[in-house]
């Protein structure tokens, strides 16, 4: 087994095996050559794996080829590692398939002891330099590989710099940097041997891959455990040798703006880690034309030679070594999503990418802060809990803890914050009036978070130090006691709280995004729909290019102020008084159809027929009196488990009155607005008989409307629903599978309770990756969205196909229903542009497949 590549032997095809960094600068030394990268090996991601799966034990063979590969290296450079006249010294970085900066662990200077200490003095004619490279080794190999606590080197730095009166690290001289060395020596028992640091510190940094912060880093950016870690030992080059010696960073564009000018920072007679660790404040990289021309040009073509050869803006880190420029890492710059954007619209524009390649360069789910207003990114705010980052967007007002005081304040122009324990189905006008949303707990698939989401509110969802005393009026935060009516901040793209009042930036959606968006309604073949119940909710998805509503939830409409009409209903004992409780929400509800369907101009909107269980429209009955019908009558309607008893189709055949007239009202408005497209969509089906009755009535109120434009189909949302799809194809003309219930009832999960009770420990145990609300479990349900499409197809060939649950808007999700013949997805408004990308990318993978 190869353990070990040489940086002249890989390439960034290599990537898997030799993790980002680690193929980047193979391919620099191939680009650039081998006289502008400093030599050295990549050991493998492999290796690490191995190492994980024996117990922290190197993989037979590894020793032996390190030892080989330093020995190549040592030839290349002309010295050798430990020579005490005149050492190799190494650098030992980690490098992961995906960038995880900071996350995982770096030793430099490697191979100096107090006899090599000496040889590089003489070599660089600088006794304090030689020194400080020790200090800075000694220093970082006992925090890194022995787990000395960074404090304490710190705190003797600081004794050192008090006792002779200087400020910066930088005014110790060679003694003081030679006395602090032995100091730290004396923290712990330091190894001279130059190989013996060399294999702890791989072993370091193998062993970073299972730290703390690594493995959070992984949880929130979806980077699988299995992967490990690839270790990079190069030939250290000195940015510290003198004033024409430094180190920077450079990106071959603006990285918060995407402008096609190089930025970065550097920092004359300076480590590379001081440019990045805000010890020492840099210089613009604009600077270094005047302080070194040659290198600036120099460094200026690379950039460009870089960006021409990835097809991607450039993140690169180099030293300058007496003179002479090194180049010591590049990759693809992370970058806002505004840069992202302006950098894919204006690499088109120069030639460099064509609009499929350009379309890939864009992170989909990044984009949310395009259409979201944002915390100020240069405000300094002190944060006093976090949460769930649930619905993106910042949000500031004060504070509520009710809906219905939601609603209240929107009236008096007050903007204000809901903040609840958790959240309900009435608390949905409390939603739309507030600025944003905060609970104590939930998830991102909880009720507050999927509301949120739908009206594009911000959402902190889950933070659990946050303790909510409606009661007392009161929210106590990690010692804070605050009261209705304070003032409270949330960021719901990062899941953080303040008290402070942060500068929101508003969202703009700018020609370039509009550009972009352009293209991939071009090159994408899945339509992209939007959920939204309200006349507001439809148009502004219309405004981010919905096609048309992909699901209207018709119960959203009969809450808040006619909850007591919709109770009535309910409640009605008799025929008479049920007609009577039903023609005073009609009007109402064809009302709520009309205004929609004019808002979409034309395009299709899937109704859904009512779906909640009963109870959700009743007061609880402990709120009224004792004996009386009314409580009698709700008690009847109580279910130990709701989401699972009367509600949907069931609704329909028990009561078929309701749906009867949400068909009505619907018919009705239809035919006030020219050219509606109706799709009536019964939800909860699991047998062919239900659908089959249903659509008996909706075609009858159809007949006596004489409409005639309009499709019937149901909501795919049970497993049987999916493995009888054949019969249920009979008498459907569209499916749309509901797959946040899809996946509750083929998972056994409930979709309010998994993310704060088993979630975490199901990631920790590798059980779970992810929640399989966020993103579509592909092995299980997606398999039955598969079965599911399939059959309804064998039965009707062009059976129309959508997806109407969250996983509509989530990227993963969208490339799997790519390739499983789904015509369309619907989600929130707010996703529509991110469904929009995705869906394009979905078309430019499958090609290069």
């Amino acid at each position: 087994m190869s353990w070990v590549v040489d940086f002249r032997d890989g390439s960034r095809e290599m990537r898997d095996l030799l993790g980002g960094k680690g193929a980047n600068v193979a391919e620099m030394t191939r680009v650039l050559g081998a006289e502008r990268v400093p030599g050295g090996f990549t050991i493998t991601t492999e290796a690490c794996v191995a190492y994980m799966r024996g117990d922290g034990a190197f993989p037979d063979g590894l020793d032996e080829q390190i030892a080989a590969a330093l020995d190549r290296l040592e030839s290349l450079a002309g010295r050798r590692l430990g020579d005490a006249s005149d050492p190799l010294l190494v650098s030992v970085r980690s490098g992961a398939r995906e960038s995880m900066p900071g996350m995982l662990d770096t030793v430099l200077n490697l191979g100096l002891n107090d006899e090599t200490v000496a040889g590089l003095s003489r070599r660089s004619g600088s006794e304090r330099f030689a020194w400080d490279s020790y200090r800075r080794f000694v220093q970082m190999y006992g925090n890194v590989v022995l787990g000395v606590p960074g404090e304490r080197f710190e705190q003797a730095i600081a004794a050192s710099k008090a006792e002779r009166g200087v400020i910066l690290d930088t005014e110790l001289d060679a003694e003081s940097l030679r006395e602090l060395t032995r100091e730290f020596q004396g923290f712990y028992e330091f190894p001279s041997d130059p190989r013996a640091q060399l294999a702890s510190a791989i072993r370091a940094v193998f062993d970073s891959w299972q730290g703390e912060r690594a493995i959070a880093y992984r949880r929130i950016n979806r980077i699988p455990d299995e992967w490990g870690t690839a270790v990079n030992v190069q030939q250290m080059v000195f940015g510290n040798l003198g004033e024409d010696s430094g180190s920077g960073v450079a990106f071959s564009r603006d990285e918060l703006t995407g402008a096609p000018q190089p930025s970065g920072d550097f920092l004359p007679n300076a480590p590379g880690e001081d440019v990045v660790s805000g010890v020492r404040t840099p210089r613009d990289i604009r600077e270094l034309r005047a302080w070194l021309p040659d290198v600036h040009a120099q460094l200026m073509d690379i950039l460009r030679t870089l960006e021409r050869h990835y097809g991607d803006m450039q993140d690169t880190e180099f030293t300058v070594q007496e003179g002479r420029l090194y180049m010591l890492q590049t990759r693809n710059a992370k970058r806002p999503a505004q840069a992202a954007v302006r950098f894919a619209v204006d690499a088109v524009a120069e030639g460099l990418l064509d609009r499929s390649q350009a379309i890939s360069t864009i992170d989909p789910s990044s984009l949310d802060a395009l259409l979201h207003p944002t915390f100020d990114p240069s405000a300094d705010y002190a944060v006093i809990a976090t949460g769930v980052a649930a619905s993106p967007g910042a949000a500031k007002g004060e504070i509520v803890l009710s809906a219905a005081d939601a609603v209240s304040a929107a009236a008096d122009g007050r903007e204000v914050i809901l903040v609840r324990s958790f959240t309900e189905a009435d608390d949905v006008a409390g939603f739309h009036a507030a600025r944003g949303i905060l609970t104590s707990e939930g998830g991102k698939a909880s009720h507050a978070a999927l509301v949120a989401r739908g009206m594009g509110r911000p959402a902190v969802t889950g933070a659990g130090e946050v303790q909510v005393d409606v009661q007392a009026g009161e929210v106590r935060v990690n010692g804070h006691v605050l009261r209705a009516g304070d003032r409270i901040a949330i960021d719901g793209s990062l899941g953080r709280i303040t008290l402070e009042d942060v500068p929101l930036v508003e969202p703009q959606v700018s020609q370039q995004f509009q550009t972009v968006l352009g293209w991939c309604d071009e090159l994408r073949s899945m339509g992209v729909r939007a959920n939204a119940d309200t006349p507001a909710d439809a148009i502004k998805a219309i405004e981010l290019g919905a096609e048309g509503i992909g699901l209207c939830r018709t119960e959203h409409m009969f809450l808040g102020e006619r909850q007591p009409l919709m109770a009535a209903v309910i409640m009605a004992e008799d025929g008479p008084t049920l007609t009577e409780a039903i023609e005073a929400l009609r009007p109402l509800q064809e009302a709520d159809f009309e205004q929609i369907l004019q808002a979409v101009g034309g395009r299709p909107v899937t109704v859904r027929l009512l779906d909640p269980p009963l109870h959700e429209f009743l007061p609880h009955p402990s709120t009224l009196p004792e004996g009386s019908a009314a409580r009698r009558r709700v008690e009847q309607l109580q279910e130990s488990n709701p989401m699972l008893g009367t509600r949907g189709v069931r609704l329909g055949i028990l009561f078929p009155e309701l749906y009867e007239m949400q068909v009505r009202a619907l018919f009705a408005a239809a035919g006030r607005v020219a050219g509606a497209r109706i799709e009536v969509m019964v939800p909860l089906v699991a047998y062919e008989r239900e659908l089959e009755l249903m659509r008996a009535l909706i075609e009858r109120v159809a007949d006596e409307h004489s409409h005639r434009d309009y499709e019937i189909g149901t909501m795919i949302e049970l497993p049987r629903a999916c493995f009888q799809a054949d019969q249920i194809a009979r008498d459907a003309d569209f499916f749309s599978f509901g797959t946040n219930d899809l996946t509750q009832t083929a998972l056994g999960f409930s979709r309010d309770d998994i993310e704060g009770r088993v979630l975490g420990r199901y990631i920790d145990v590798k059980i779970l990756d992810r929640s399989p609300f966020e993103t579509l479990d592909t092995p299980g349900v997606g398999q039955m969205v598969r079965m599911g499409a399939w059959l309804g197809r064998k039965t009707k060939p062009h059976l129309k196909l959508g997806v109407c649950g969250e996983h509509g808007g989530d990227p993963d999700s969208i490339d799997f229903l790519h390739h499983s013949g789904i015509d369309y997805v619907s989600c929130s408004p707010y996703r529509v542009p991110i469904a929009r990308v995705a869906a394009a990318q979905a078309v430019i993978r499958a090609a290069v497949a």
